[in-house]
């Protein structure tokens, strides 16, 4: 997580609403805007800014369905963007072929253009799916579950988008479901290139579950959703402060490696890095007495107090300067 707004509903800007926004120390300056209008704004300004470069955008069909997100996607040159869209998104099978069509209406002229590709009806992306034949779909496992691996079917076509019953542009439609005899559908659309191979989709098909994730770690873990402010500024600061906090325990769980399975779950230097010698790992300096011979020196903790593995890499000159340090620093410049 990397940047934040907050969502007022449309009520809010009412007059009759004057007085409470007044209460919550609202900016004059802020006004009403959508959800996807929100979300094509943070993505512009973080591609605009270069702070944290990225290279692919993904979405849920409430973004995927918005114009105003979708033209902030394709206006990041550089990255490719996948987002899921609804089962009654209508288009056309690419190629098409279209022309200009005039026409007047209370004395104006209009122009707007129209597919003449005999034979290519518009339709819903789920009409297109059931068309696919069973030999365009190709099975891939997507990861590994607690009880076995999750496999699902994925198939592509290159489709033309309708917008306002014109055709609009060129994209990739990518289509998942699950096996057996009633599959479950998932639709996405993608600016990627005509080139791009299938797994590079499947993987962003499964991507925001990392997104999700994030957020559950931050409402549960620390507290994001647990708040009662009155104020728009609290409100930004409460946000902030629980989106460093698991930044930073993001990049403690990154340096300190994986939870230990050996005795007093005690890391050892191997995982701990460089400078976690075994006794700065333990409170009082050392394993308890008995607790671990010669050969057990590997093991190790994941979190350690007092003069821990965690102070040692903060403080330490010999870590190196990609280290904890600096991805905080770069953190705080990206946020405030």
């Amino acid at each position: 997580m990397v940047d934040k707004r907050l969502f007022l509903p449309e009520q809010w800007w009412s007059d009759a609403y004057a007085s409470r926004r007044a209460q919550c120390d609202v900016p004059k300056e802020v006004v009403f805007h959508t959800k996807p209008q929100l979300a094509a704004e943070m993505v512009r300004r973080l591609h605009e800014s270069g702070t944290l470069p990225f290279r692919y955008i993904t979405a849920d069909c409430l973004y995927g369905n918005s114009p105003e997100f979708w033209a902030a996607c394709e206006a990041c040159v550089g990255t490719v963007a996948c987002v899921a869209v609804p089962e009654e998104t209508r288009c056309w099978l690419a190629p098409v072929a279209t022309a200009t069509k005039s026409s007047t209406s209370k004395g104006k002229g209009r122009t707007k253009r129209v597919v003449t590709t005999p034979g290519t009806p518009l339709q819903s992306v789920a009409k297109l799916a059931q068309q696919i034949g069973p030999r365009a779909w190709y099975r891939r496992t997507v990861s590994e579950g607690t009880k076995g691996p999750i496999v699902y079917e994925f198939a592509r076509k290159r489709v033309t988008l309708c917008k306002d019953d014109q055709p609009a542009s060129t994209v990739w439609l990518v289509m998942k479901r699950t096996l057996g005899a009633e599959p479950r559908y998932w639709y996405y659309i993608s600016n990627a290139p005509v080139s791009m191979p299938l797994r590079v989709f499947v993987w962003l098909s499964g991507v925001r579950w990392a997104i999700e994730q994030g957020f559950e770690e931050t409402k549960t873990e620390l507290g994001m959703a647990h708040y009662e402010l009155r104020k728009y500024t609290g409100w930004h600061h409460h946000m902030l402060t629980c989106m460093l906090a698991h930044f930073f325990l993001w990049q403690v769980k990154r340096r300190l490696g994986k939870k230990s399975s050996g005795a007093h779950s005690v890391t050892g230097e191997a995982v701990a890095r460089e400078g976690a010698a075994l006794e700065n790992l333990y409170p009082a300096g050392g394993p308890p007495v008995g607790a671990m011979d010669a050969a057990a020196q590997s093991c190790g903790v994941s979190v350690a107090s007092k003069k821990s593995a965690l102070r040692r890499l903060m403080d330490d000159q010999r870590s190196p300067p990609t280290g904890l340090d600096t991805a905080w620093q770069d953190a705080i410049g990206v946020l405030k």
